[in-house]
């Protein structure tokens, strides 16, 4: 019952970035986005790994967690910076 809760509140906590990128025409803003998005659904598959006691899932979540926002977050600073430009 409360790991229900946990998920539906995990889930409803991706919804507020998900939003902010569909609302905002700004390229940088839809970036720090999506770099949410990615960060909070790692996070949920850590968690999943962890009940399923599957801990091949959970690398693969810790790899998406430190590599995929790393290379997120350098394309939208090189955007950032072509835009001053």
């Amino acid at each position: 019952m409360n790991l229900e809760i946990v998920m539906m509140a995990m889930i409803l906590a991706l919804l507020i970035p998900i939003y902010e990128a569909w609302k905002t025409d700004d390229t940088w803003q839809k970036m720090l986005a999506f770099g949410s998005i990615s960060s909070k659904t790692s996070i949920m598959i850590l968690l999943i790994s962890i009940l399923r006691d599957d801990w091949m899932i959970g690398v693969v979540a810790v790899i998406i967690l430190s590599v995929g926002n790393a290379g997120l977050m350098l394309l939208a600073h090189i955007l950032r910076r072509l835009n001053e430009v």
